[in-house]
């Protein structure tokens, strides 16, 4: 996944996919992606600010396909050109979330530590809250130093589904339930 990739004063276009979490919504401006919605979702944009709607636009239909295969559970991670918006410390958190590797989480505190703050969980909790990437940048890997799901933009049964997507199959195997 490319961090920053962009054509200055590109127009947005989007399309939506139908995923096993419900409609999700592509934006890509220039030749990065830059926005991946739940229909639902907190802090989603309205939809005139997503562009233009494309029935047929190589980079959001890679997007999809990707994401597709993710939630089949045929991928692991994306190969996709992705550009975020936001001011030094939503970046850097963004950033932060794109090193937690598949099948694992860490916690808001561990977030907060890494980007040097380690007194910000809940700041880092808002900026998490606000991925415009979500899935491709991991977001739902993000847990409560409890080890509680706690906010997901996209809503904690998701979250939950994601989490458990992406579970280890030796700790699969061994739930009760």
């Amino acid at each position: 996944m490319n961090a920053h990739t962009e054509g200055a004063g590109s127009t947005a276009r989007y399309d939506a996919v139908v995923t096993p979490l419900g409609a999700v919504t592509i934006v890509a401006t220039g030749e990065a992606i830059t926005g991946i919605y739940f229909s639902d979702q907190r802090h989603r944009p309205k939809d005139a600010a997503l562009g233009d709607h494309v029935d047929d636009d190589a980079l959001v239909d890679a997007a999809a396909s990707q994401l597709v295969e993710y939630l089949a559970g045929d991928r692991t991670d994306f190969d996709l050109p992705v550009h975020t918006h936001g001011d030094a410390f939503h970046q850097a958190v963004w950033n932060a979330l794109r090193g937690i590797p598949f099948g694992t989480t860490t916690t808001y505190g561990q977030v907060a530590a890494e980007i040097g703050m380690p007194q910000q969980a809940q700041r880092v909790g808002q900026a998490v809250g606000r991925n415009p990437v979500g899935i491709v940048i991991p977001c739902h890997r993000v847990i409560g130093a409890d080890g509680s799901l706690t906010g997901y933009a996209g809503g904690l049964q998701r979250k939950r589904w994601l989490l458990e997507l992406e579970e280890p199959k030796e700790i699969r195997a061994s739930r009760l339930f």
